[in-house]
């Protein structure tokens, strides 16, 4: 009778042991699911960690002390949809990108243009603003008129910028600096003769600031095509790219996007 109450146990302690093992590989498959997907390339679990200047209204600047701006709300909507939280890096834009390639955040969003060198090292979401261009100079300037009056003058830019860019694909001097206030001091002082930046930028500075002595010219679509703003991500992050792809989809359809457009643009540039 012992022995039989033995064995039992024996049996029953077996049982308890293999329903166990069967329980931990169960959880250890289901951890692994969750860490799956998208979410095995995020810097830190339950986190979008998204890089900008924090500089450039009205992408994305400080009101207040507080962070704000047209991509500093697109990041928390994305994060949301997400479920997960978003954490903002505020760095200078001279090592933004390259803070990427050494994975200091998971996206950049900063008024970046898709650009074929850009694409030979990083990957880009699906446009969600498209920005025109304007050409400053001051106001008593009658050197330039049309793009073509840029080759060979002082253009006020930001070293590795689009308009940088697009000022030197014009045949333009670059003077490096790191703002667009500065641009536009350096263009009123005579220092440069004009500087190429976004119509939204320009629009929203001269909400609060003077630009008197400067005048500006939109840029037709024949003479440089709106630039396609996308969230620039690692080559390592595919899903991630994917996922932000979709979000983006979903944004755009309940109509964040274009709330979010005429909040700080006061028209919608989300579409062609």
């Amino acid at each position: 009778m012992k022995v039989k109450v033995i064995i039992n146990k024996l049996l029953l302690l077996v049982s308890i042991v293999l329903i166990g093992g069967v329980l931990t590989a169960c959880s250890s498959n289901s951890s692994s699911k969750k860490a799956s997907g998208y979410q095995s390339e995020l810097k830190q679990p339950k986190q979008l960690t998204i890089g900008l200047e924090g500089t450039y209204p009205p992408y994305s600047y400080r009101k207040d002390g507080k962070l704000t701006g047209f991509e500093v709300e697109l990041g928390r909507a994305v994060a949301k949809k997400l479920g997960v939280k978003a954490n903002f890096v505020p760095t200078k834009w001279d090592s933004l990108v390259a803070g990427l390639g050494s994975g200091k955040y998971d996206v950049v969003l900063n008024n970046i243009t898709q650009t074929p060198e850009r694409r030979k090292q990083y990957l880009f979401s699906k446009p969600y603003v498209y920005s025109r261009y304007v050409l400053i100079t001051r106001s008593k300037n009658s050197d330039i008129k049309t793009v073509a009056d840029i080759k060979g003058k002082k253009f006020a830019e930001a070293t590795g910028s689009d308009n940088e860019l697009v000022a030197k694909s014009f045949g333009a001097t670059i003077v490096p600096q790191e703002q667009f206030q500065t641009s536009l001091d350096l263009v009123k002082q005579g220092r440069a003769q004009g500087t190429i930046n976004a119509e939204s930028a320009l629009l929203t500075y001269a909400k609060d600031n003077s630009i008197k002595g400067l005048k500006y010219r939109l840029l037709k679509d024949s003479e440089q095509k709106p630039a396609k703003i996308s969230g620039l991500f690692n080559k390592k992050s595919p899903k991630l790219k994917d996922k932000f792809n979709k979000v983006l989809e979903q944004l755009r359809k309940d109509g964040t996007l274009q709330r979010l457009s005429k909040k700080y643009f006061s028209k919608d540039i989300t579409t062609k």
